[in-house]
């Protein structure tokens, strides 16, 4: 099984990030789980929604305490919460960001991928120039770094979540994003 926590803030669809990701990977045949974990809904709170994958039917029903892969949605929480607890020795973390290697060296020794997905959101106009919305670009990055989903599959379950005016706009944030992956260690 492998398990990925997101880690956003409302507003920038991580739920439906995971959502997205939990039938992208249903198409491919697999056993899912997506689930949201949130207080109070207001844009800008912390949120975390988890995605679970299985080759065969999942039976646990809890929260997700050691992920094999943690995807950020905003490098501000880097500072305001451990986005790393418990994360697999050989865990994957993947960040919106366009920082460098050298202001992400507190993220220990797993692997980091980064990939620029508010540039991109903006670009694909999702969401506003403040308040881009990334969901869709760091899926785009998340299949390319993760080898867990193809990016065709991720691109066929948009029409689900995304209304039909921005599935183009989406769909280029992904493919952007999937190109633009940065693997720093």
């Amino acid at each position: 099984m492998n398990e990925i926590r997101f880690h956003g803030r409302g507003g920038q669809g991580v739920v439906i990030a995971s959502k997205i990701l939990a039938s992208a990977l249903a198409r491919e045949g697999k056993y899912v789980q997506a689930f949201p974990l949130f207080g109070g809904e207001r844009r800008g709170a912390p949120v975390r929604a988890f995605t679970r994958v299985d080759d065969k039917p999942i039976l646990i029903r809890s929260n997700i305490y050691k992920p094999d892969f943690v995807v950020v949605l905003d490098s501000s929480l880097l500072k305001a919460e451990d986005v790393t607890a418990g994360l697999k020795t050989d865990g994957q973390i993947l960040i919106n960001t366009e920082k460098g290697l050298d202001e992400l060296t507190a993220l220990g020794g797993f692997r980091v991928a980064t990939v620029d997905a508010n540039k991109i959101a903006q670009e694909n106009r999702l969401g506003s120039r403040n308040a881009p919305i990334v969901n869709t670009a760091i899926l785009g990055a998340f299949a390319r770094v993760s080898n867990l989903v193809k990016v065709n599959s991720v691109l066929d379950s948009l029409g689900e979540y995304v209304h039909q005016k921005v599935i183009e706009s989406n769909r280029k944030a992904i493919i952007e994003a999937f190109d633009q992956i940065n693997v720093l260690r």
